[in-house]
C-alpha cells in the first residue's frame, strides 16, 4: 500500500492503472521479464555453487566448518557491505545524461567539452545535506548539485548547491558549521541553539540562511531545482586569456514545496525525490537544464563593488548577464545504486584545461578537502573505479598500488623523467600565469559587507507572500532557541531589513507569550 500511493503521487490515473505499480514499484518485475533465463549461481571468485541456502554442517544439527569456503566469503563480505557515508550529502540520488553545447564561447575557453557543437557524457549526484543516509528527502535544507562531466581531456566535476551562495566564505569555519547541522553530541538530537548561535555570531549566514528559509529551502525533487557552481572560477581561452566566471544549471521547471505539504511526504514517503527523479526518467521524462555562465573581466573585479571571490554574495544579473551556452538531459537511471550514486565521488579540484581555480577561499579549502575525503572513505584507488574513472583519457601518472588497484598502467615507468617512452608533458595544458602579492596574515572577513544584498533578496526578488512565508519559517525554528540567541539572530535580519527583523520579532513575541 505504501508503494501504491507513493507512485500514485507522480503518475497520472491512466499511466497508473498500466499494471497497477510505477517503474520504481516494478523494477524487479522488469529485470525478469528482461532475463531469458536464470544464471547459475556462483562464488566469489565464479565456481558454481551447488546450494546457495545451507550451509556445510556436521551431520544436520552438528557444528559449521570453517572449510565452507562460500558461507565464510558471504559473511565476511557482507560484514564489510556498508562503506563510510558522506559526512555531508549523505543521502542523495544520481542519474546519466549528457551535456550539449549550442553556442561559441571559445573567446573565454578553451576547454573541449564547451565547445559549440560537443556532446558530452555526464552523470549527476542530487542530495540533501545535513541529514543522514536514512533521512527524509523533503526537509529544509540546502540540496547538492553535483555534476561529472566526461570530457575528452579528462574529468571536469562542477560541484555545487541548488544556491547560488553558502553560509560561510571562509573554509577553516566549514567543520565548525557542519557540526551545528548535525547533531548534539551528547543528546544526539538536533539543536536549535547549536544551529542559531553559530548563525547569529557569524552574520555573513544571514543571505544563505534567508534563501534556505525562503520558499526554495524545500525543492520539489531533484528535477525541479536550480543548480550553481556557486563558486567564482576561471576561463581561459586557446590565447591565455582569462576570465572569471559563474556556473549555473537552470531548470525547465522551477518547483517548490510549501511546509504544509512538504511535511506530510517527510512521513509518507521519506525517498520522495529519489522517486520522483527515477521513476520521470523511466518513463522518459527526461528533466533538463539550461547550461549558462557569468562572465567578468580581471579589471571588472578589482574595481566591482563586492569582492567577486565572495560565496555569500551573487553576481548581478544586471550588471553580468547569463550567457546561454548548452543545455543538459538526464536520460538513464543507474544500473547499481552502490556502484553508481554511493561511489561516485566529486570534486571541485577535478578540473580540466580552459577551466582554473580562482583565488575563492572557500573553493580553494575544497580543492584539498573534497579528495581527501574520497581517499578516506573509498580508498586511495577512488578514482579506478568506473564511474569515476576518465572515459576518453586512461590514468598516465607514477601513481601505482594501493587497495582495490584495477589499472597499474601496464608496465609503464612509475617515475619522471625517464627514457622509456613513459608519459610526456602536454604544454597546452598549462595553467594561465596570474601574479599575487600582500602580506601573509590571517585575515577576519567576518565583518565584510554582510547585509545588503539580504535587504535586496527580501525586498526586491521576494513577493508579499513569500516574505511572510520567510518570517513565518523562520521564527518557526528560531522560537526553540535560547532568547539571548533570538535576540542577537533578529538584529541580524534587521541589520538586513528593519521590516524584516520586525516580521520575525512580532511573530516571536506570540510564541514567547
Amino acid at each position: 500500500m505504501f508503494l501504491q500511493a507513493s507512485c500514485r503521487r507522480f503518475l497520472s490515473t491512466s499511466a497508473y492503472a498500466m499494471a497497477g505499480r510505477c517503474p520504481a514499484a516494478n523494477q524487479l518485475l522488469n529485470y525478469r521479464e528482461e532475463q531469458k533465463e536464470s544464471t547459475t549461481t556462483s562464488t566469489s571468485w565464479g565456481a558454481p555453487v551447488d546450494i546457495a541456502t545451507a550451509s556445510q554442517t556436521v551431520g544436520p544439527r552438528g557444528p559449521l566448518l570453517l572449510q565452507d569456503a562460500n558461507f565464510i566469503d558471504n559473511l565476511a563480505h557482507f560484514d564489510r557491505e556498508r562503506i563510510p557515508e558522506r559526512v555531508v550529502h549523505a543521502k542523495g540520488a544520481g542519474a546519466f545524461g549528457e551535456l550539449v553545447i549550442t553556442e561559441d564561447i571559445s573567446k573565454y575557453t578553451k576547454a573541449l567539452a564547451l565547445q559549440k557543437g560537443t556532446s558530452t557524457p555526464v552523470a549527476v549526484r542530487f542530495s540533501t545535506v545535513g541529514g543522514e543516509a536514512g533521512s527524509a528527502d523533503t526537509v529544509r535544507d540546502p540540496r547538492g548539485f553535483a555534476v561529472k562531466h566526461y570530457t575528452d581531456d579528462g574529468v571536469w566535476d562542477l560541484v555545487g548547491n541548488n544556491t547560488p551562495i553558502f553560509f560561510i566564505r571562509d573554509p577553516i569555519l566549514f567543520p565548525n558549521f557542519i557540526h551545528t547541522q548535525k547533531r548534539n553530541p551528547r543528546t544526539h538530537l538536533k539543536d536549535p541553539d547549536m544551529f542559531w548561535d553559530f548563525i547569529s555570531l557569524r552574520p555573513e549566514t544571514t543571505h544563505q540562511v534567508s534563501f534556505l528559509f525562503s520558499d526554495r529551502g524545500i525543492p520539489d525533487g531533484y528535477r525541479h531545482m536550480n543548480g550553481y557552481g556557486s563558486h567564482t572560477f576561471k576561463l581561459v581561452n586557446s590565447e591565455g586569456v582569462a576570465h572569471y566566471c559563474k556556473f549555473h544549471y537552470k531548470t525547465s521547471e522551477s518547483k517548490n514545496l510549501l511546509p504544509n505539504k512538504a511535511g506530510p511526504i517527510s512521513g509518507d514517503d521519506p525517498d520522495y525525490a529519489i522517486r520522483d527523479l527515477y521513476n520521470a526518467i523511466e518513463r522518459k521524462e527526461f528533466p533538463t537544464w539550461k547550461f549558462q555562465i557569468q562572465v567578468m573581466t580581471f579589471e571588472q573585479a578589482e574595481t566591482y563593488k563586492y569582492n567577486p571571490f565572495d560565496l555569500t554574495k551573487v553576481w548581478s544579473h544586471k550588471d553580468f548577464p547569463l550567457i546561454d551556452v548548452g543545455t543538459m538531459t538526464l536520460n538513464r537511471n543507474p544500473e547499481d545504486y552502490f556502484s553508481e550514486v554511493e561511489q561516485i565521488a566529486f570534486s571541485p579540484s577535478h578540473m580540466v584545461p580552459g577551466i582554473e581555480p580562482s583565488p575563492d577561499k572557500m573553493l580553494q579549502g575544497r580543492l584539498f578537502s573534497y579528495t581527501d575525503t574520497h581517499r578516506h572513505r573509498l580508498g586511495a584507488n577512488y578514482q579506478h573505479l568506473p564511474v569515476n574513472a576518465s572515459k576518453k583519457t586512461p590514468q598516465a601518472n607514477s601513481h601505482r598500488d594501493g587497495p582495490m588497484c584495477m589499472f597499474n598502467q601496464a608496465g609503464a615507468p612509475n617515475y619522471f623523467p625517464n627514457s622509456f617512452k613513459g608519459p610526456v608533458d602536454r604544454p597546452d595544458a598549462r595553467h594561465s600565469k596570474i601574479s599575487y602579492s600582500g602580506d601573509v596574515e590571517k585575515y577576519n572577513s567576518a565583518d565584510e559587507d554582510n547585509f545588503s544584498q539580504v535587504g535586496v533578496f527580501y525586498r526586491e526578488v521576494l513577493n508579499a507572500e513569500e516574505r511572510q512565508r520567510l518570517v513565518e519559517n523562520i521564527a518557526g525554528h528560531l522560537k526553540d532557541a535560547l532568547p539571548e540567541i533570538q535576540k542577537r539572530t533578529v538584529a541580524n535580519f534587521s541589520q538586513a531589513d528593519a521590516d524584516y527583523g520586525a516580521g520575525i520579532q512580532k511573530l516571536l513575541d506570540g510564541y514567547n507569550k
